[in-house]
């Protein structure tokens, strides 16, 4: 039997971190998530999720390893406050190994990206179905205009070539 779950935004959250520099914290209760995912018996057949990322939201849990590089430095959120995701195709290789294939857009440049995607598993609580998946990708920061280097504005420190995005989404039914 096939059925559709919905993203459940209050439950999923997204992480961006870059090496050396920042770790930014982006709950679901600050921003938007849309989505779903079709599975059959329980197993994924394809999945279509978008989400938008107020990366400017003075809400978001933010943690800056080096106190003089800031979030705007890294995304120039004064700007271009908005990250979004869009997919456009789900690609199942194995039961373990799925591809989430997209559009994102940051700096209102789009570029797309695939992402890796792992069902971590399906459990009932309540009467209610709950599946929770972790999206995974790195971003190479200079397709988007990334190109704050703080190696040259604070003390030597270098900035990571790639944004890794790790999502956490739940999805229920």
């Amino acid at each position: 039997m096939k059925t559709t779950w919905k993203l459940d935004a209050a439950q999923s959250d997204v992480q961006i971190k870059m090496r050396h520099s920042i770790i930014a914290y982006l709950a679901g209760t600050v921003n938007e998530f849309d989505g779903h995912i079709d599975l059959q018996n329980d197993q994924l057949e394809n999945a279509s999720v978008a989400f938008s990322l107020d990366v400017n939201n003075k809400q978001h849990v933010l943690e800056h390893i080096d106190n003089s590089l800031k979030m705007n430095d890294l995304f120039d959120v004064d700007n271009y406050p908005i990250i979004q995701f869009q997919s456009t195709s789900f690609e199942k290789v194995t039961p373990n190994i799925n591809f989430l294939k997209g559009n994102l857009t940051i700096k209102n440049i789009t570029k797309p990206v695939e992402l890796d995607a792992a069902l971590l598993g399906i459990a009932e609580n309540s009467g209610t179905k709950k599946a929770a998946f972790e999206i995974t990708a790195n971003i190479n920061r200079k397709d988007f205009g990334l190109t704050y280097n703080a190696y040259h504005q604070t003390s030597g420190l270098a900035l990571g070539q790639d944004i890794k995005l790790i999502a956490n989404l739940e999805f229920c039914i």
